[in-house]
């Protein structure tokens, strides 16, 4: 195989669905020589904020000195993105490689009457395969739906389970509330483990404490009154974390230190089980973080920002992000959905600061058309206006904002990575 090959292998199980559960993953992973149980482990569960999580804590680790594996998904701009080392993506070769392996392996399983792996099967088995074979010292592994029966699972007990904030999201799939929601996530802690939570609604808390305390695990919930905003602009925050005073990071947003706070008591868990973890590291970790897509700030003059909120829960910390970091700027939003999210309440959101609304139509079969979601938000907004291309709506943005202006693109990822490169090649 040669990468285009391996793009189109791993594409083309699309067509297989997306089916939670485990034993087709193990089967395979069983054909492979299970790669997965000779490494070690974070795992990252949650609706919203486990990249930026993830960023923070692979940074830490980087900064540790060991070799640290990063798997996310989705991919804002190039698929090798979700398959990291220390930073850097898998090659083209690389990818090309590990996947002509596993695909022998896929036809073998097949052959032995076992359902054909899903695209997230055969993705995840690529990365374990990938960070054996260069000897990752430990993996950030971000769960891809749910948790309990999400293929990551299939890994032995972490060195540390992490929980992120939950939200409404994926209902069909999960659960209609946010405590079934839960404790489809809660799935990832394992006996005998530890666990970090995010700050979020006692009622949420509650059903990880009840998971780890059947599971004889040490649970940390990360402390809001702990984190002390000291200042904020474009670049960045500098903040408090209980006694770690002026850290520094480039991620903006009062949930960006929450999640930084996770990842403290991530690296904190972890030190004390012996990794060479120190105040120091951890300071560099998390200023060294880059998380793109999420509240990423692209240009100024005027501020131009792509955040990926797509469900309500994301629209708000971001909407709140722009309320308090930028209360002065006239703010022009570029917005792109898909028809089976709740755009109504992203649209609400930022409906109360918008000064105009462009709309887009992003690149995926879901998605909603931007004529259609332009008629929706002019009961929310008269100044809207429907672009049939992103390169155009980027245009008219630029067209109608001054230099004190803020423009914001968000709603799906579908299309924030086609922004991003659009206005950084400019």
């Amino acid at each position: 195989m040669n990468y285009e090959e391996a793009l189109n292998y791993i594409h083309g199980a699309y067509k297989f669905g997306s089916k939670l559960g485990l034993e087709n993953i193990r089967k395979l992973l069983e054909l492979m020589g299970n790669p997965q149980d000779k490494l070690r482990f974070v795992h990252i569960a949650g609706t919203n904020g486990k990249g930026s999580t993830s960023a923070f804590i692979s940074s830490i680790l980087k900064e540790a000195g060991y070799k640290t594996g990063l798997y996310t998904s989705p991919y804002i701009e190039r698929f090798t993105e979700r398959i990291k080392i220390d930073g850097v993506e898998i090659s083209g070769d690389d990818l090309a490689r590990v996947t002509e392996f596993v695909a022998k392996k896929v036809e073998i399983m097949v052959s032995q009457g076992y359902r054909h792996p899903t695209e997230f099967e055969i993705v995840t088995s690529i990365a374990f395969q990938y960070y054996y074979e260069k000897g990752c010292d430990v993996v950030v592994l971000e769960v891809g739906l749910g948790g309990r029966f999400d293929a990551t699972n299939v890994i032995k007990t972490p060195e540390v389970a992490v929980i992120t904030a939950i939200a409404m999201d994926h209902m069909e799939i999960l659960g209609d509330t946010v405590e079934k929601i839960a404790m489809e996530k809660a799935g990832i802690i394992k006996p005998n483990g530890h666990v970090v939570v995010y700050p979020q609604d006692e009622n949420i808390i509650n059903v990880f404490k009840e998971i780890s305390e059947k599971n004889n695990c040490r649970i940390i919930i990360a402390d809001k009154k702990l984190i002390e905003l000291k200042e904020f602009n474009a670049d960045g925050q500098t903040f408090n974390y209980g006694s770690l005073h002026s850290l520094k990071t480039r991620l903006i947003g009062r949930h960006q230190l929450n999640n930084a706070a996770v990842a403290i008591e991530t690296a904190n868990i972890l030190q004390k089980k012996g990794w060479k973890i120190n105040e120091d590291v951890i300071r560099r970790g998390i200023a060294n973080a880059v998380w793109a897509g999420r509240l990423e700030v692209l240009k100024k003059d005027p501020l131009f920002i792509i955040d990926g909120a797509h469900n309500p829960h994301g629209a708000l910390a971001l909407t709140n992000t722009l309320m308090e970091y930028f209360p002065e700027k006239r703010k022009i939003f570029i917005i792109g959905v898909l028809k089976d999210k709740d755009y109504k309440q992203l649209v609400e959101a930022a409906a109360g600061m918008a000064y105009c609304f462009i709309t887009v139509t992003p690149d995926s079969p879901r998605a909603l058309a931007g004529d259609k979601l332009a008629e929706f938000i002019k009961s929310y907004c008269e100044n809207v206006v429907f672009s049939d291309t992103i390169e155009k709506a980027i245009e008219i943005s630029s067209r109608i904002a001054s230099k004190d202006d803020l423009i914001c693109a968000f709603g799906s990822l579908y299309y924030i990575g086609v922004v991003r490169q659009l206005v950084l090649n400019k």
